[in-house]
């Protein structure tokens, strides 16, 4: 008979369960919007209905799902199986939802922070296959690390390494986590927003035209196409972000000394925006040699991330 996975993908704006196998190809997906505006109740149960599908269709394949895995933003409490009050998931203040899958599906079920789940996929499956030493830096909405060390995942002593977004990068900035000047907030998506809303408040104030600028709130994905458009003050905002993200590399690189960087979402969409500015802060920061025994690059999985990360959280709870 064979052997499947259960892979479930929390976020705050769509969730995924997907049907799966060990190489990580995926054979069943149903996907639906969080709707955190309708409570936690509601989203529990679409993803209930969502399991019950997947192993309805595990069964027509005459196959068996041997482990379950969820994939989620943290904070979290992996070894409890809690969910702990995501910024993306209001209201989601320490839900069981290991116990909640485990009862669906009868199996056992891993619980990981998305970085995590998403440092797993991309070394087994992605840009850092065959790295001993790898970190994946999300940024999308928020920026988090997954630590591989030594081939392993590592996790901390209560599950909360990789917290890089939480890091003072420059003494004023954007505010994430309640710091202004923090990783996230001049390396995410949100932040992106934020810093450029800023900065053309300023210009604006001082009688520039901003022709991109329509006194609507301003998202990444509009600065983005600015940039592209080849606006300067778009492409200052994203050479600005790609400052402090070398400067938050040049710090992973001289404490962990890692093979490879891998970075997602908005790196791969805007890398063009942003690498000039990041790899002359990294060559200003980092050691030498350890800057030239690492390389960075942009995650391979792409929208795929998701899916595999959710797989892999199953792989590890059964490797574990």
């Amino acid at each position: 008979m064979e052997r499947l996975l259960l892979g479930v993908d929390i976020g705050g704006t769509k969730c995924a369960v997907v049907l799966g196998a060990f190489g990580a190809e995926v054979y069943e997906r149903v996907v639906f919007p969080t709707r955190t505006d309708l409570g936690v109740d509601h989203t529990l149960g679409a993803i209930g209905e969502a399991i019950e599908r997947i192993v309805a269709t595990a069964h027509e394949r005459d196959a068996t799902i041997v482990a379950a895995g969820v994939s989620c933003g943290g904070p979290l409490d992996s070894r409890r199986g809690l969910i702990l009050s995501p910024p993306n998931l209001p209201g989601w203040d320490g839900v069981p939802v290991v116990r909640f899958v485990r009862e669906k599906v009868g199996r056992p079920v891993t619980l990981l922070n998305d970085a995590d789940a998403g440092a797993l996929a991309e070394h087994r499956f992605g840009a850092g296959r065959g790295a001993e030493t790898m970190v994946f830096l999300t940024f999308g909405t928020g920026m988090g690390a997954g630590l591989v060390l030594g081939g392993r995942l590592f996790s901390g002593s209560i599950g909360l390494a990789g917290e890089v977004g939480h890091v003072r990068v420059a003494e004023d900035g954007p505010d994430r986590y309640g710091k202004r000047g923090s990783f996230e907030g001049y390396c995410s998506g949100s932040g992106i927003a934020e810093l450029a809303a800023s900065t053309v408040e300023e210009r604006v104030a001082s009688g520039e035209r901003v022709p991109w600028f329509d006194g609507r709130p301003v998202s990444a994905e509009h600065v983005a196409r600015a940039a592209f458009a080849g606006d300067a003050l778009a492409r200052e905002v994203f050479g600005v972000s790609g400052k402090y993200l070398g400067r938050g590399c040049a710090m992973l690189i001289d404490i962990l000394n890692p093979e490879v960087i891998v970075i997602g979402s908005v790196y791969i969409r805007c890398r063009e925006l942003l690498e000039r500015s990041m790899l002359a802060e990294i060559e200003r920061e980092s050691l030498s040699r350890s800057r030239e025994s690492c390389r960075i690059v942009a995650a391979e999985l792409g929208e795929k991330i998701g899916d595999v990360a959710s797989l892999c959280a199953a792989m590890e709870g059964l490797n574990g």
